[in-house]
């Protein structure tokens, strides 16, 4: 079986000189993937220099469509997910298909043999099938729930509490979130399975099955919040509390030119500086003498909450946004404004090509857009740039040429 080393891939592997590489260069990942957590972790791994190829059926998989959809039909949610990949396109329904997708997955080569998926992986796509190609397999494997059931973000979140806190005090209902969170945190832990299982290999020589449960993900994070304790050991159900910060001072705040600015006060040094940008230091000494309260404490500060916000919200409501951060800014106060995507944008320097994480980028069958690189800076890797997302197939002729497979037409 043929190695992988075609001119793109060759772009993946490490140089023997002692100039900067890519802190993933030659690494090889293969995506078997659909929705967000399985193509979010290959994006991850592609942004530090990995060389991810995702394969799908001819005419794509079942987000080939995803919304946000451009009016010639091209997803950008799937633009975006497929930053820095190779794209290559194989009829898996059939033995040919089949014999390409797993001989690419386990082709040789120290830094491949490793597949990144959460389709079902059963018959010529699972672990034990596969390792018969390749011993030192890597595969990590994203489930709904930890016995393979189905789950999705939005009802791993229905399911772990969240929609029970969030929203206005007054609302009966659960409210869904629209930032797909459980999804996010999978697929950056997918990333991180397969570094940690990818060291595990080089210092052992073993491959394995690494598991990982949406669902899982979601309690995980419940239990590190404190949440599940507090269920536990806390007689009183938490309850929702608006726009404020439980447990601090923090809050939604509207300017005099209409816009809505975000307040809060986590450390003393953050609340001093509150007191100092307002004027209000010598009224926030009066209200903790009122309240018997002593303010530099976050706990404190949660129960005068509304008391803090009556001194607060008229100082605000006096100003112009501009005079506002203006104010902010010069005494370090915690804040921020409340944007639109568009005004992200349009406003926000850093959302821009002023940062080095962003640059405008061509992408086939898409347009230009300014497209983001890795958030991640290593001091002793070269940064890899924003990658274009490729159009469906885009690869697949030369990924099987680099197997040794001639493509028909």
């Amino acid at each position: 079986m043929a190695a992988i080393a075609g001119p793109q891939a060759q772009a993946h592997l490490v140089l023997r000189d002692r100039s900067k590489q890519p802190i993933l260069a030659g690494m090889r990942i293969v995506e078997l993937s659909a929705f967000v957590a399985a193509p979010l972790g290959g994006a991850t791994l592609a942004a530090l220099g990995a060389d991810v190829i995702r394969i799908e059926p001819p005419g794509g998989g079942v987000d080939i469509d995803r919304w946000p959809v451009l009016p010639n039909g091209r997803s950008l949610y799937r633009a975006g997910l497929d930053q820095g990949k190779r794209s290559v396109t194989v009829d898996m329904r059939t033995e040919d298909g089949r014999s390409h997708a797993a001989r690419l997955i386990t082709a040789p080569g120290d830094g491949g043999g490793i597949l990144l998926t959460n389709l079902p992986a059963a018959g010529w796509n699972s672990y034990d099938e596969l390792r018969k190609l390749r011993s030192d397999l890597i595969m990590v494997a994203i489930t709904g729930n930890r016995d393979s059931g189905t789950a999705v973000d939005y009802t791993v979140n229905a399911a772990v509490g969240f929609p029970w806190i969030t929203g206005p005090e007054d609302h009966n209902g659960p409210v869904n979130h629209v930032l797909p969170a459980w999804d996010c945190m999978t697929g950056f832990l997918a990333a991180t399975a397969i570094l940690a299982a990818e060291r595990h290999r080089r210092i052992t020589g073993d491959g394995q099955l690494v598991e990982l449960s949406l669902a899982d993900v979601g309690l995980a994070v419940v239990g590190h919040l404190g949440l599940i304790a507090e269920a536990s050991l806390d007689p009183t159900p938490r309850g929702r509390y608006g726009n404020e910060v439980y447990g601090t001072f923090g809050r939604d705040f509207t300017t005099r030119d209409g816009r809505r600015v975000m307040v809060l006060a986590l450390t003393p040094r953050q609340w001093r500086g509150l007191g100092e940008a307002t004027g209000l230091t010598e009224n926030f000494a009066e209200l903790a003498n009122r309240l018997g309260l002593d303010l530099d404490q976050e706990g404190d500060r949660w129960r005068a909450r509304k008391e803090i916000s009556d001194l607060i919200e008229p100082w605000i409501a006096q100003r112009k946004l501009t005079d506002v951060r203006a104010v902010f800014d010069e005494h370090r106060v915690l804040w921020g404004p409340y944007q639109t995507f568009k005004q992200l944008l349009a406003e926000d320097p850093r959302a821009s090509a002023v940062n080095p994480m962003f640059a405008m980028v061509d992408h086939p069958g898409v347009g230009r857009y300014l497209t983001t690189a890795s958030p991640l800076r290593f001091s002793a890797a070269a940064p890899v740039p924003p990658g274009a997302a490729p159009e469906l197939g885009r690869h697949t002729k030369e990924v099987l040429h680099e197997l040794g497979i001639e493509a028909r037409a």
